[in-house]
């Protein structure tokens, strides 16, 4: 769509018209050669080309006042508009916590398939299918083991944040689960953003061994700072040792910071929580839009400088043939009449 930015310079068309009615041409006389019959050498020298004359002068406007038109066109700025483009902007940044232990070889889900998988591949899968349906959001990805380790920063690209998801083994991050250090590394992550809504979703199959910060305390500091942390237990909670599930500590953690609790005893039960936190974290989108504009004012104004040149040429053309047309006619005074005549 065509528009102009300064609608009202168009305004300024007439200026010229009204300054030559306001403010008429000065007209200035000087002789140059003294006959006794001066008026009557310049209507014979006259004669004949009155008509050409007239024209000329009715149509000597026409070439300015086209470009006038295209200098005041040019600085009304003439814009083309294009299509709408919409842009979503995120409005939650959405952490995963990601256990990678040793515990997660553990072999007792169930995939798509119906073939028995390890703990790790099931959540793969399941985490896979949720990130698919988290459009409008950033999503960002941590796993732990001995240390926590950045996977993915945030980022509205799901398909990468699903790739190095499935990057991911078991015991990259060391045997041992680091919970506390991999929320306080969270919660560290989240001090750059400007998010309105911030979420960490946790997955983890045993109790914390390795952490310098206990979870219960990196909870409270998540929630100081506005930070909701849902988490999702994984494992047998009949296993005792270093490996056992501590759901106790993973309620705390949840409920300090304004999360839910989950238990995924198999992959129907993972499925489910999924459902469950799409409910809970519900996608808002902002969208915002914005239409491209293209400036076009150095169109009229080219039109204009090779209206000025051709106007230029034009005279330089009439001045050569008014010249020539002088020169070629010879003006004599018949001795009986006393009358000048024109000879060409």
């Amino acid at each position: 769509m065509l528009t102009l930015t300064h609608l009202w310079i168009l305004a300024l068309l007439p200026l010229p018209w009204l300054l030559r009615r306001i403010l008429p041409p000065r007209r200035a006389s000087r002789v140059a050669v003294r006959v006794p019959f001066g008026d009557r050498l310049r209507a014979a020298n006259e004669e004949g080309g009155s008509v050409s004359r007239a024209t000329r002068k009715s149509s000597r406007h026409i070439l300015p006042a086209l470009a006038w038109t295209c200098v005041v066109l040019s600085l009304a700025r003439p814009q083309w508009i294009e299509a709408p483009v919409t842009k979503d902007l995120p409005t939650r940044d959405l952490l995963l916590l990601v256990d990678l232990s040793g515990s997660m070889r553990q072999e007792d889900f169930t995939n798509s398939a119906g073939n028995k998988v390890d703990r790790l591949s099931a959540v793969k899968e399941v985490l896979g299918d949720f990130l698919s349906r988290r459009d409008g959001d950033r999503v960002g990805l941590v796993v732990f083991g001995d240390a926590p380790f950045l996977q993915a920063p945030f980022s509205t690209d799901l398909g990468l944040s699903r790739r190095l998801l499935d990057e991911t083994a078991i015991g990259m991050a060391g045997p041992r689960t680091a919970f506390g250090d991999a929320i306080g590394l969270g919660v560290t992550l989240f001090d750059h953003s400007d998010a309105p809504a911030k979420t960490i979703i946790a997955l983890t199959d045993g109790n914390d061994t390795a952490s310098q910060v206990p979870p219960a305390e990196a909870a409270r500091v998540a929630s100081e700072r506005g930070i909701r942390i849902h988490t999702v237990a994984i494992g047998d909670p009949t296993t005792v040792g270093e490996e056992k599930l501590d759901e106790a500590a993973l309620r705390s953690v949840a409920q300090s910071s304004g999360g839910s609790y989950f238990f995924a005893g198999d992959r129907t039960q993972l499925e489910g929580i999924y459902a469950e936190l799409d409910k809970i974290e519900t996608r808002q989108v902002k969208v915002i839009s914005h239409r491209p504009r293209s400036d076009l004012f150095h169109w009229p104004l080219l039109a204009a400088l090779i209206l000025w040149l051709l106007e230029k040429a034009l005279v330089v053309v009439r001045q050569s043939a008014d010249a020539s047309q002088a020169a070629d006619r010879k003006v004599r005074v018949d001795p009986l009449t006393g009358k000048l005549e024109v000879m060409s």
